[in-house]
């Protein structure tokens, strides 16, 4: 059975920082790609960043770039997200997305692309 478990959200001030994990199981994760996504209230899921399975590739968002960094750990089956100078603009909740669906390598900020998906975590900012 796969498991998907967002940790590490809250409320902080703008110009804050936080650092959201995900923990992932029951599926061969150091092969695939996973990535981080939010959707604030009335707004679309939308995709923040993504990591290839050998740690070295990555892909953000224009929004968070300069500010977000993805990161994983193999060794634990874990992924992160550190997230400075945050903005109120960037409260929302969000997701992990694990289990990269064939055909979908060059589009990991698109919803679409990901079979497996964690409850979310509630990321507030204020101002």
């Amino acid at each position: 059975q796969v498991q998907v478990v967002e940790s590490g959200g809250g409320s902080v001030q703008a110009g804050g920082s936080l650092r959201l994990s995900c923990a992932a199981s029951g599926y061969p994760y150091s092969s695939n790609c996973m990535g981080w996504f939010r959707q604030a209230p009335g707004k679309e899921r939308e995709g923040v960043a993504a990591i290839y399975s050998g740690g070295g590739r990555s892909a953000y968002a224009d929004s968070v770039k300069g500010r977000f960094t993805i990161a994983r750990d193999n060794a634990k089956n874990t992924l992160y997200l550190q997230m400075n100078t945050l903005k109120p603009e960037d409260t929302a909740v969000y997701y992990c997305a694990a289990g990269l669906r064939a055909g979908w390598s060059r589009r990991p900020l698109q919803s679409g692309a990901y079979a497996y998906w964690g409850q979310g975590t509630q990321v507030t900012v204020s101002s």
